[in-house]
């Protein structure tokens, strides 16, 4: 690695996943003008993000990840973004009531607009064209002109993500996200489902204890956490012409930071410590994220944390393991075990939707839910067995009344599939299947959080 660095020093360095621009002259006039956009964040909220994942890091909170497998600009709406926001919220509480834990709260949202592929092209007949690769590159209709790479994309994906977020800052602080609504945050397509039966019965509970809070003279007024929640974003970091132009010079540190998102990630097929994307990365201060599947081997991941983390903060780097239900018990633990040996300060989260990934009967991609359950089981398992801390969950939902995964309380089956299946890229939970996880999480949780204490308890006695 180079021991300078600089915003475009990753374009001395190999790069995979990346469109091949026909025009440079254009790209290079798109780079000017994001450049001189405002930041979508600010150094200072990236700052508190890595303080509250220090805090998961050390087994305190927990983090919750989740949104759109891909942003589109077709289905932008204040809507969408609002139902989004609201299935996150209601996990959320499901989370903190059950395990009594603090959630730092992180949204796929307002920037996750790119997509690795497993192949550079896609044939359908005697036809083959460059693989859809997400909206801010290129379009998902099957034409020459559409899935040809566009430059000014990338400033349509930057106009949709600024009003993105400015509707989730309003809701965030505005009064959308105060406790006292928790009743409103239910979908009217979940409201008689097992799962918003069992969210009722939480919010009842809540109620009382803000009643009672309300007596004691602690209200909303004072206390700003009651009405108010904090709420970040994130996003692959793999479009790196459009990270580049987002990346500014903090004037109070003089640190650089990625204003398109919060927290940026490296994917399983770009973390390689001699490519472009983990060079980008090394020089940002933002919370980082990896996602570790199984070809991840144990030297390597101490190598990748060494460069992007090489003063061990906690709170710097969130690891995202996606194994598949198949795979977890046997490439996780030895990824656990050597960063417990070195001391590596991380977050350990687990994505399990990637590893999960099926073809339906009728052609379909999709998730079956059980398998992604299970996944989640046994990640707590091995983190508990190994005497380290399972810290957050990132999952590919949305709130809207779609049927992309099949399984959970509603039953989804592949007769159900094409009923409501508008994803553009990787199937996604819907408001009811993300619920029962957050339920599920919030046990699990609570029984490992139970365990600790008691093991505190023994080693003092």
């Amino acid at each position: 690695m180079a021991k300078t660095w600089k915003p475009d020093s990753w374009r001395e360095y190999p790069i995979r996943q990346v469109p091949e621009y026909q025009d440079l002259d254009e790209l290079k006039s798109v780079e000017i003008e994001l450049g001189a956009m405002p930041p979508l964040v600010f150094a200072g909220e990236a700052r508190r993000l890595r303080q509250q994942l220090a805090e998961v890091a050390e087994g305190r909170a927990f983090l919750l990840q989740g949104g759109d497998c891909a942003e589109s600009f077709a289905e932008f709406s204040a809507n969408n973004i609002r139902d989004s926001f609201k299935v996150l919220l209601q996990m959320a509480i499901a989370l903190t009531f059950g395990a009594s834990c603090p959630v730092v709260k992180v949204g796929r949202m307002a920037g996750q607009f790119a997509k690795p592929r497993s192949e550079p092209t896609e044939k359908q007949g005697d036809v083959e064209l460059p693989s859809y690769r997400g909206d801010i590159i290129n379009g998902i209709e099957f034409t020459e002109d559409a899935r040809t790479p566009d430059p000014k994309r990338m400033v349509r994906a930057y106009n949709q993500a600024s009003a993105t977020l400015n509707l989730i800052r309003a809701f965030a602080q505005g009064g959308f996200a105060d406790l006292h609504q928790v009743h409103q945050w239910n979908l009217d397509f979940v409201a008689d489902s097992p799962a918003s039966e069992r969210y009722a019965e939480m919010s009842a509970r809540i109620d009382e204890a803000l009643g009672f809070l309300k007596a004691c003279g602690i209200t909303g007024e004072a206390v700003q956490q009651i009405r108010e929640t904090d709420f970040y974003t994130s996003h692959e970091a793999l479009l790196l012409w459009y990270e580049e132009a987002m990346t500014r010079q903090d004037s109070l540190t003089g640190d650089w930071y990625d204003t398109s998102a919060h927290l940026v990630w490296i994917g399983d097929r770009t973390r390689d410590l001699e490519e472009a994307h983990v060079e980008f990365m090394r020089g940002i201060e933002n919370p980082i994220g990896i996602k570790c599947g199984p070809t991840l081997a144990a030297d390597d991941l101490l190598r990748l944390l060494e460069v992007l983390n090489p003063a061990n903060e906690a709170g710097r780097i969130t690891l995202i393991s996606r194994m598949g239900h198949e795979n977890v018990e046997k490439y996780l633990p030895g990824l656990v075990r050597a960063v417990q040996k070195e001391g590596a300060k991380v977050v350990w989260s687990s994505d399990p939707m990637h590893g999960n990934m099926i073809k339906s009967a009728s052609g379909y991609k999709t998730r079956p839910f059980d398998r992604i359950l299970s996944e989640v089981r046994q990640v707590f398992a091995v983190h508990h067995a190994e005497g380290s801390y399972a810290g957050g969950i990132h999952v590919e939902m949305t709130g809207q009344d779609v049927t992309e995964c099949l399984g959970g309380a509603q039953a989804i089956n592949e007769e159900r599939l094409s009923d409501r299946y508008h994803t553009h890229c990787d199937p996604r939970l819907n408001a009811n299947q993300a619920l029962e996880l957050a339920f599920l999480l919030a046990e699990e949780l609570k029984a490992f959080r139970g365990s600790s204490v008691e093991r505190k308890v023994a080693a003092v006695g």
